[in-house]
């Protein structure tokens, strides 16, 4: 299984904006979405209180892949994030199981 870590900083002021997003359309979609095994999405605390983090746990490489092609090393962008954002990262990992 594979370890896929999202994390954003949002712009100054698009805080709730992109809270919104993520809520109503990112979680939804990822929980939906074939060859998720597990989300665990995290929300800002006082100390970063601009970052947002999405945990995903996939069954497979060849499970991501189909989701967002070939070059998954790259932040799979909805276009209506992409102008809340001024950051972002992404991080793979072989998940060590629980």
């Amino acid at each position: 299984m594979i370890m896929r870590i999202f994390q954003v900083i949002t712009h100054p002021g698009k805080e709730a904006d992109f809270a919104r997003f993520f809520h109503e359309t990112a979680i939804p979609m990822m929980r939906a979405t074939e060859g998720v095994v597990s989300i665990l999405p995290g929300t800002p605390r006082p100390e970063t209180p601009r970052e947002f983090s999405l945990v995903m746990i996939w069954e497979s490489l060849e499970a991501l892949k189909a989701f967002v092609g070939e070059d998954y090393a790259s932040p799979h962008i909805d276009p209506a994030e992409e102008d809340l954002v001024a950051f972002r990262t992404i991080r793979h990992y072989d998940f060590a199981g629980a």
